[in-house]
């Protein structure tokens, strides 16, 4: 069944570290080896195998309308015509920063940039700039990406490894790292009395999306926002998965919160590599060349990436029933799954928030990454390779969100319920 993505695997073995540009795609957690894909459709992916399979991870979140969307494709065929890079100025970049204006709430200036790590390691580097302080506050479980001073208890990757401390990221990196529970107000309070006057910024997962899809608790969000004007600290909504994608404004419209900078990536590229940082005029007039702090990139604004995202992005804007057709979808598969758990009388927890949720197997709630860390993991592990095994492709850690593309039909969910009512019932 999986005779040549084990072939793949082998070979990619031999000159890739792990066989894989991306830890995750290694399958350590849920065991086995990786599916290796060679096109996709819709909702659909399909193996070197052949095998086809319904998918919830989206590309991680960018494909909201399902893959090759054909306004897109054509966008990124007319522009690749004219050339792929200039490493120079072009009138598209100003059109999509523009149009990222229109959509998301607090943004007076973007920057684009070519991930999402970059977009998060820039924040943080213009919060510091801005404020004249080191330290930051993160939250354990959440992940930014790869860059050192965010691998401090991160989520996602990490904690699907095991890996608690990373070589590299030194002491000095570390020390200015400062960490709490997510959902925990009282620690984050706690932490900026006694680092009075020294803490830069706070950056946060609105909703999570790398300890499976974790909800701010009421109130939380309202208090950081509290928090950071009281203290002169610097707000950072790290949205690279919900910008766009749990509304149109993002996280920020969603939870009406306004963050002070708001870091953006997946759904902007619509697929290719790109990201973004944008907010409030008086701390992105900061960034070089209007200010001190330098940022750069040869390839920020790639012509291939911003039609893709601006033709992405157009769509989502021009039809906001997208994001009432994907939570239909959502609640339906999420109460559908309940039922069967229900039926079953199986120990669960299902988070969802808009297009975003996860499953785990565990008798108390999941609000924040060591409530996660203690759910059934070895089961989701199974479920996952028996849900794989019947053509539905999950994210391969129980600490992923899953993503709904709105290519999804109510047959594909009905599928995905029966199985899980299958897998049980073995």
């Amino acid at each position: 069944m999986y005779q040549n993505s084990k072939q793949l695997f082998e070979r990619a073995q031999q000159s890739i570290p792990g066989g894989v540009n991306s830890p995750v795609r290694a399958f350590k957690s849920v065991g086995g080896t990786p599916v290796f894909i060679k096109s996709a459709k819709g909702a659909y992916l399909y193996d070197a195998d052949g095998n086809q399979y319904i998918d919830y991870i989206a590309s991680w979140g960018p494909m909201i309308l399902g893959h090759a969307y054909e306004p897109v494709v054509r966008a990124i065929q007319e522009k690749a015509a004219l050339s792929t890079s200039f490493g120079a100025p072009t009138e598209l970049e100003i059109e999509m920063a523009e149009l990222i204006k229109t959509m998301a709430p607090n943004i007076d200036l973007v920057r684009m940039v070519s991930s999402g790590t970059e977009a998060c390691m820039s924040a943080l580097r213009l919060a510091r700039g801005f404020t004249g302080r080191n330290k930051f506050i993160k939250f354990e479980g959440c992940y930014h990406g790869h860059a050192d001073a965010f691998l401090v208890k991160a989520g996602s990757g990490m904690a699907t490894l095991s890996i608690q401390t990373v070589p590299g990221v030194t002491a000095g990196v570390s020390n200015d790292t400062l960490t709490c529970a997510y959902n925990d107000l009282q620690a984050v309070q706690q932490l900026a009395q006694q680092h009075k006057g020294e803490i830069a910024a706070i950056i946060i997962e609105p909703v999570v999306g790398n300890m499976g899809c974790i909800i701010p608790e009421p109130g939380f969000l309202e208090g950081l926002r509290k928090i950071c004007d009281e203290e002169g600290i610097v707000f950072i909504f790290d949205e690279v998965m919900t910008g766009f994608r749990l509304a149109a404004g993002g996280a920020q419209a969603k939870l009406q919160i306004n963050a002070d900078l708001v870091t953006y990536g997946k759904v902007i590229g619509a697929g290719l590599p790109v990201g973004a940082f944008g907010g409030k005029r008086e701390i992105m007039q900061h960034i070089a060349p209007l200010g001190n702090v330098y940022q750069a990139g040869t390839l920020s604004g790639n012509p291939i990436a911003m039609i893709a995202g601006y033709t992405l992005l157009n769509e989502l804007k021009a039809n906001p029933a997208i994001y009432e057709e994907l939570e239909a979808k959502t609640t339906y598969l999420a109460d559908g799954l309940e039922k069967v758990f229900i039926q079953h009388n199986i120990a669960y927890c299902i988070n969802r928030f808009g297009s975003m949720i996860s499953i785990h197997f565990s008798d108390h709630h999941i609000t924040d990454f060591e409530s996660a860390s203690r759910a059934d993991i070895g089961r989701f592990n199974k479920l996952f390779h028996f849900m794989l095994d019947n053509g539905v492709y999950l994210p391969p850690s129980a600490y992923e969100s899953w993503f709904l593309n709105n290519a999804l039909t109510y047959a594909d969910l009905d599928k995905t319920i029966d199985l899980l009512h299958q897998f049980l019932s073995q």
